[in-house]
């Protein structure tokens, strides 16, 4: 019984070392597994990478031998009218009809676009081309018509319509706006102001500040605010116009139903005209007198020193009553200057909204890409103008026909917000031009 119980633990201690051997040879067993298991993957994932590779080398050998690809980045598969009659085909007259400008200009604009919209083929998609993306734009400013059927006719779907038609429009405000829609220079100012005192009888005046109300599709919210004088929905711009009927300052995307004053008051235009930015230190000579350069308002605008407005009919009546020494006279042919004079404001709103029919159709484009394509098509306005690409007179019958003529053309403006009142000197710059244009009626009857 004393040697059982000697031997006891000598068990014990045989039967866990046998149990911990086993457990060890099947731990050992189970890591040998896992690493031929974990080799056996690596060299499957090394094979199909291989594998890849000479697919992607092949293929790549095939399309530049072959010209084998898969679909580019289009829903149809013909794209030949693009490439065959556009490309080769067009004549001048029909650059002007469907892309408004000329085809010149058309390579001009997508030479200074390339740095933003230039895209690189891939191995499996070939990028659309710069100067069909910027066509696709173009042609949905100028006609204004459905993505679909812009889709259909340049073999690209209606999501790439609207991707060309954003990426373009931004590409143009932030490559184009430092050159051509910026503050004048003093040459230029100079210049304005010869415009339009040969062109229209006004002195010492260098732009005329309008403004451009865009139709839009109803908004999801706030739809009161959009509502213009004239009831429908819209967009009203700031848009202020050289002697050469081009654009220097816009300011877009505010709801229709804002008053100009606010819109003028809250701009970089009055802060800049406010500092006589606009006018050569010193100040040129009028009657005698130093005087800034002045701008010519709508009539619900502020008076100011730097911007004129006409005087109102019930004034006039009242004058003539009064009989003032002929100030009733002097203030009716101010009105006549003046009047005239904004006429190139007017009729550069027109070959703009003429030239590029999103603005004179209603835009149905989301809320937030219009005040860019409002930008866009200025600029672009002015790349024309200043190309000297013709435009043709019977593009004015389109804007005539359309659905939505501007508020201030056919119906009066609401009266001046509470606040906005005329500048005393403002009245005195006004009176000096009356005075200019009396003697210079007495000059032409002697």
């Amino acid at each position: 019984m004393a040697d059982e119980d000697k031997l006891q633990p000598l068990m014990f201690l045989m039967t866990y070392m046998l149990m911990k051997r086993r457990r060890d040879i099947n731990n050992a067993d189970t890591q040998r597994l896992n690493e031929v298991k974990r080799r056996i993957r690596h060299r499957q994932y090394f094979f199909q990478r291989q594998r890849r590779m000479l697919m992607m080398l092949t293929a790549r050998d095939l399309r530049c031998s072959c010209d084998i690809r898969t679909r580019p980045w289009t829903s149809t598969e013909c794209t030949d009218w693009w490439e065959r009659v556009v490309m080769t085909e067009f004549q001048p007259s029909d650059w002007l009809e469907k892309f408004r400008m000329s085809r010149e200009t058309f390579f001009f604009l997508c030479g200074k676009l390339k740095p933003r919209l230039a895209r690189q083929d891939t191995h499996f998609r070939r990028a659309l081309p710069l100067e069909k993306r910027v066509a696709v734009a173009l042609w949905r400013l100028a006609s204004n018509i459905e993505y679909r059927t812009i889709s259909g006719l340049f073999g690209v779907g209606s999501s790439t319509v609207c991707k060309c038609v954003r990426d373009v429009c931004h590409a143009i405000v932030t490559l184009l706006r430092p050159v051509y829609l910026c503050s004048p220079s003093v040459q230029e100012v100079e210049d304005s102001a010869h415009h339009f005192l040969s062109r229209w009888g006004f002195p010492h005046c260098v732009g005329a500040v309008a403004t451009l109300h865009t139709a839009i599709l109803t908004p999801s919210a706030n739809v009161a605010n959009y509502a213009n004088p004239d009831g429908w929905l819209s967009v009203v711009s700031q848009v202020a116009v050289n002697g050469l009927g081009q654009f220097w300052d816009v300011c877009a995307g505010f709801p229709g139903s804002t008053e100009p004053t606010a819109i003028l008051q809250n701009s970089a235009l009055w802060a800049s005209a406010s500092e006589g930015v606009l006018s050569p230190d010193p100040p040129p000579s009028f009657m005698g007198k130093p005087l800034r350069y002045v701008l010519l308002g709508e009539p619900g605008y502020p008076l100011q020193p730097w911007l004129m407005k006409a005087y109102s009919k019930k004034k006039e009546e009242d004058d003539v009553e009064e009989e003032e020494g002929g100030l009733a006279e002097a203030r009716r042919a101010f009105n006549q200057r003046f009047v005239r004079a904004r006429r190139g404001a007017a009729t550069a709103l027109l070959r703009l909204r003429a030239r590029w029919q999103c603005l004179s159709k209603r835009n149905d484009c989301s809320l937030d890409v219009v005040p860019t394509m409002i930008l866009a098509c200025c600029i672009l306005h002015n790349v024309c103008e200043a190309h000297g690409d013709l435009f043709q007179g019977e593009w004015h019958g389109e804007v005539t026909k359309g659905e939505n003529p501007q508020p201030g053309h056919t119906t009066a403006r609401a009266p001046s917000p509470p606040g906005t009142s005329d500048h005393l000197q403002g009245e005195e710059v006004r009176k000096l031009f009356c005075d200019y244009f009396q003697q210079s009626q007495l000059q032409q009857q002697d």
